[in-house]
């Protein structure tokens, strides 16, 4: 376990963020955190969706269950977190 710096590319956001996570959350968990900063603040709620994550300009996703520490991901990385359906 270890804080994690990652920079937030949220979907419909204006601003990056800088986000600190831990090696030990999942996609999931990153997804909430980075939520944190924007939904309802600059960006507006979908509660009927998910957020997925990627790395900048990917086209996949990471599995929704993947942990940090089991990922490429470097520290200060850009992530996208982008609104799917369910």
């Amino acid at each position: 376990m270890a804080l994690f710096p990652i920079i937030s590319n949220f979907q419909y956001d204006f601003v990056l963020q800088l986000v600190a996570v831990d090696t030990e959350n999942t996609m999931d968990e990153i997804a909430a955190a980075a939520a944190h900063h924007s939904v309802g603040r600059r960006v507006k709620p979908q509660p009927d969706k998910i957020i997925r994550v990627r790395q900048q300009g990917a086209k996949d996703f990471f599995p929704r269950q993947a942990k940090l520490a089991e990922t490429n991901i470097k520290p200060m990385e850009s992530l996208e977190f982008i609104f799917c359906e369910a």
